[in-house]
């Protein structure tokens, strides 16, 4: 059976993060050749081009796990309507020097949560905006903009009664969308 390693992108850096629960969460919905592991992006160092001959540590990591990854799950708060600072640094990070990205052809799925009505709509787009430059396949439908409520998550952390049908299949077409563009 293959095996399809999955780098999770949580654009939070908060403890108790909604997004960091919410990718938790889905990937327990995942058939069990997923695996998800999500990446370290708080230690990064700012982007600056100056460094691209000589990447930190931290850099190399994150561009080595992508590497090694079939697939590429974003979860992204939403800052000021568009993706956090941190996320936006890890983006640059993976993807320099010019052509030497880690992030291209590694299909991906797009997905936030927010205590707003409109989950994190604006974010989602603006990262999909910068996916697209980066060569990075992107699943187009379905869209999920989760607003957090009472009963998104039951007392063990996964997906609650009221959205578990939505999102289960929400992952059903990212593990779609991973196994027809990966490649293994």
């Amino acid at each position: 059976m293959d095996q399809y390693q999955i780098a999770v992108i949580v654009g939070s850096l908060r403890k108790d993060s909604f997004n960091r629960k919410l990718a938790t969460a889905l990937a327990r919905l995942a058939p069990p050749d997923f695996h998800f592991t999500q990446l370290r992006i708080d230690d990064l160092p700012l982007y600056n081009q100056d460094d691209d001959a000589h990447p930190a540590p931290a850099v190399l990591r994150l561009k080595t796990e992508i590497a090694q990854s079939q697939g590429l799950l974003f979860v992204t708060p939403e800052y000021n309507r568009s993706i956090p600072g941190v996320l936006k640094n890890a983006l640059d990070h993976a993807s320099r020097p010019y052509g030497q990205s880690a992030w291209g052809g590694k299909p991906a799925g797009v997905i936030g949560v927010s205590i707003g009505a409109i989950g994190t709509a604006m974010a989602q787009q603006h990262l999909r905006n910068v996916l697209a430059y980066l060569d990075v396949p992107t699943l187009g439908q379905p869209e999920a903009f989760v607003q957090a409520k009472d009963g998104l998550f039951d007392e063990d952390g996964n997906i609650g009664e009221a959205s578990r049908q939505f999102l289960q299949g929400w992952v059903e077409k990212y593990v779609a969308w991973v196994k027809q563009h990966a490649k293994l």
